[in-house]
């Protein structure tokens, strides 16, 4: 029953759709999108594709902060240690000590561009998260870092003449040719179709939490550019590695709201339904243990209590403080009748973060010339088997200034001969039965959440695989002509990958946890699960 993805979603000749030409293509407005266009050259012209706007990316929506040393009492190797250990086994540790290395200078950076971080006195506030030994999480507004970083990036991007922005863009496919990336297929309603010729291309496409019911992730996280990447050619590696943030507001039909780390790190406490604070019974470090083990120790605690969440506790905290360092946080609760103060928060683990992707070097080129990748899309070796806690911003700001710089680069070196290659996608018959698209979407995401979730098992994946591949036996030949569609196919292409990867990896190590294969192996510690494209 094994379906092959097409090459290209979607029928196109040169000679019927519009055509834009620029030196750099950038898809994506995130973190990693933004600071890698502003790192391009001025000289060079640049446009951003995004699918929704500045406000829709996981970048907006983060909470924690930035992880980065600016303490005199904390050092680069307690971060690098502190990264590896988190990471539980396939980090690489000229990654971390690279990035940990640039970090203090990056926020630099944004504070003289105007960044806005919280202060006491003349001093940085920097708070602590799980898996951290020190205070160093730099943090803006409380509970809004990625918004703040977000706003100062955008206004910048927007003063730059060389930069435009498309939004409500959604990115159909690269395009190759003879091996290399030359750009990209777009949908807006302004244009249509447009193929977007580029010299060079930078994916900064982010996530793809919305696979599943239960996540952090706003709805454009539906791994697009892992899905455009891995088309084109790219490699992927790592898909197994999935973080679940151990405590997502759990209100019966509401959206799912992230409830920062940061809290823990004020000192809430996880209870169950019976007040039995239950964390030191699963790691010493109790609630400030990495995601990992906390997600985990939840899903057990609800089993053991028979209860669909386990409760957050700040009652015993300064209620002032509270409410001042954690305003939005507040104000969602508030919304439910639930005071933070007063009342037990109800939470439960949700998909949060990828830490597999697009396969990158130390400087963000993938495995396809002619396209870059940062951010989260991407694998690079930072996070391992399990992200360390306000690593990604980190991640994204640096890599996203590398991969410009490096396409940027590298633009250069080609001539001003932009021209249209003769590139197309003949149509092909499609079936006549309409689908619910919507009802295949909330299959898998229930599906996804029930069997590829916190706790794993052969027999659940192998179900998963079977139903996976019989979705994407009807619905990745046929040919929409619709974000919906095209978003469904990139969802099934990226499920299937994260099923074969779990499936393959036969140990639990980080956020993989595996009931028949409860412990890590050895001989797993520094091996990768690859993917390319196979037509």
């Amino acid at each position: 029953m094994k379906s092959v993805e097409p090459r290209y979603l979607t029928p196109f000749h040169p000679r019927q759709i519009p055509h834009f030409f620029t030196d750099v293509l950038v898809i994506g407005a995130g973190l990693a999108g933004l600071r890698s266009a502003l790192a391009v050259d001025p000289k060079l012209s640049v446009l951003i594709a995004c699918k929704d706007g500045r406000e829709g990316s996981n970048s907006w929506h983060a909470q924690g902060g930035i992880a980065t040393v600016m303490d005199p009492e904390d050092s680069i190797e307690n971060h690098v240690r502190d990264t590896l250990e988190a990471g539980g086994g396939p980090c690489d540790e000229t990654v971390v000590r690279s990035v940990i290395s640039e970090g203090p200078e990056r926020i630099r950076e944004l504070i003289s561009w105007g960044a806005e971080f919280d202060r006491v006195g003349n001093r940085l506030a920097l708070g602590r998260e799980g898996g951290h030994s020190h205070n160093r999480i730099v943090h803006a507004n409380g509970d809004a870092t990625g918004r703040e970083i977000v706003r100062i990036l955008y206004d910048r991007v927007r003063q730059q003449p060389n930069i435009d922005i498309w939004e409500d863009t959604f990115t159909i496919d690269l395009l190759t040719w003879e091996g290399r990336c030359r750009g990209a297929m777009v949908w807006n309603h302004r244009h249509g179709r447009t193929l977007i010729w580029a010299k060079q291309t930078i994916l900064a496409t982010g996530g793809c939490g919305q696979l599943y019911r239960e996540t952090t992730n706003p709805e454009v996280a539906t791994g697009d550019g892992m899905a455009l990447a891995y088309r084109a050619g790219a490699e992927l590696r790592d898909m197994e590695f999935i973080q679940f943030h151990p405590t997502v507001l759990y209100i019966a039909g509401s959206a799912r709201h992230l409830i920062t780390e940061a809290m823990r790190g004020e000192g809430a406490r996880l209870v169950d339904r019976h007040g039995h604070r239950f964390m030191f019974d699963y790691d010493p470090r109790g609630e400030l243990a990495p995601r990992d083990i906390v997600s985990s120790a939840i899903v057990e605690q609800m089993a053991k209590t028979r209860h669909p969440c386990v409760y957050l506790d700040l009652t015993h905290l300064d209620p002032n403080k509270i409410r001042q360092r954690f305003p939005g946080i507040t104000k969602i609760c508030e919304e439910f009748r639930l005071d933070l103060t007063r009342d037990r928060i109800p939470v439960r683990p949700g998909a949060h973060y990828m830490m597999g992707g697009v396969t990158v070097d130390l400087v963000g080129r993938t495995t396809v010339p002619g396209l870059w990748a940062a951010g989260e899309v991407t694998s690079s070796g930072l996070h391992g088997a399990n992200r360390l806690a306000s690593n990604s911003l980190l991640e994204a700001i640096i890599y996203g200034r590398r991969a410009g710089e490096g396409a940027s680069e590298a633009a250069k070196q080609e001539p001003d001969d932009f021209s249209v290659l003769p590139l197309a996608n003949a149509p092909t018959p499609s079936p006549h039965e309409p689908l619910d698209l919507v009802d295949i979407r909330n299959s898998v995401k229930s599906l996804m959440w029930r069997s590829m979730g916190v706790r794993r098992e052969k027999e659940g994946m192998m179900e998963a695989l079977e139903d996976v591949e019989r979705w994407c036996s009807y619905v990745l030949p046929r040919q929409f002509n619709h974000p919906q569609g095209w978003e469904l196919q990139n969802m099934l292409t990226i499920a299937r990958l994260i099923i074969q990867a779990a499936l393959t990896r036969e140990e639990s190590r980080g956020c993989h946890f595996r009931t028949d294969f409860p412990f890590p192996r050895e001989e797993w510690q520094q091996r990768h699960i690859t993917f390319r494209y196979q037509p």
